[in-house]
């Protein structure tokens, strides 16, 4: 049975899209078949991370929601992002269902919008047709219809924060709706932390708020500052506190 993971954060620019493509890519190195279906479609990017050139594509999500094609239709095979040396060669594999770049169609879901129902039937088919062990959800900022759907079908939230006061308040507000959704697994990974800053202090501080674990305290990092969406930092550098951070997420989500 498939494993459904929402990636979510309040705001923009907690480096949601990066989480959630490190953590399909360390499931991959683990042998499971993974797909990321991009939801954020008013600001899509996460196929910046795997070198996807989005003229490319023959569909995308946004076909999908309009009747052009199957879900599956969309899937893009980019194992490729993984190194020779952590190759899928045990089965892995990472798929990615892309949301469209084109001006006007992204003008036309904000224009006309979509029915958001259909996710969910995606959701299921993907998971059936593809044969997958987990299917991660790259959210829309915020809360929204498109939001509750993902965290409702979730088996486990990741929640995306930065130490930041602003984060930190609507961390709660999405903290407490996925309570009341009956998330079984809800996850805290604070991200963005500069490395002169107590982890340990600022972890065990926000799990007391938030009654809720935190996964992992991610560093802010030059080299994945200079990295700037090039590729993926935990495939990249691999013994980083970066890429440990991720792969402890990793073990969480797959207990």
């Amino acid at each position: 049975m498939t494993r459904i993971v929402s990636t979510h954060s309040y705001r923009g620019g907690t480096g949601k899209s990066n989480t959630t493509a490190n953590v399909a890519a360390l499931l991959a190195q683990r042998g499971k078949r993974v797909a990321i279906v991009d939801t954020d479609i008013q600001s899509p990017g996460i196929h910046v991370l795997f070198q996807v050139d989005p003229q490319r594509l023959r569909h995308t999500l946004n076909d999908y929601l309009w009747g052009h094609c199957r879900i599956e239709d969309t899937a893009v095979d980019v194992s490729h992002a993984l190194s020779a040396q952590q190759s899928t060669a045990n089965g892995g594999a990472v798929l990615l269902i892309p949301s469209s770049i084109r001006t006007g169609e992204i003008a036309r879901i904000l224009k006309e919008g979509y029915d958001v129902s259909m996710l969910n039937d995606g959701f299921r088919d993907l998971g059936e047709r593809l044969a997958l062990d987990y299917l991660l959800i790259d959210t829309h900022p915020g809360v929204n219809e498109e939001t509750l759907l993902s965290i409702a079908i979730s088996d486990t939230l990741v929640l995306i924060l930065r130490p930041d006061h602003q984060d930190y308040q609507g961390t709660a507000v999405t903290l407490e709706l996925a309570r009341r959704l009956e998330v079984p697994q809800l996850l805290l990974v604070v991200n963005k932390v500069l490395p002169a800053f107590d982890f340990r202090q600022i972890a065990d501080r926000i799990a007391s708020t938030y009654r809720s674990p935190v996964a992992a305290v991610l560093p802010m990092s030059e080299e994945l500052i200079r990295l700037g969406s090039g590729g993926l930092f935990a495939v990249m550098d691999p013994s980083s506190a970066y890429a440990k951070g991720i792969s402890t997420v990793v073990d969480l989500i797959e207990a």
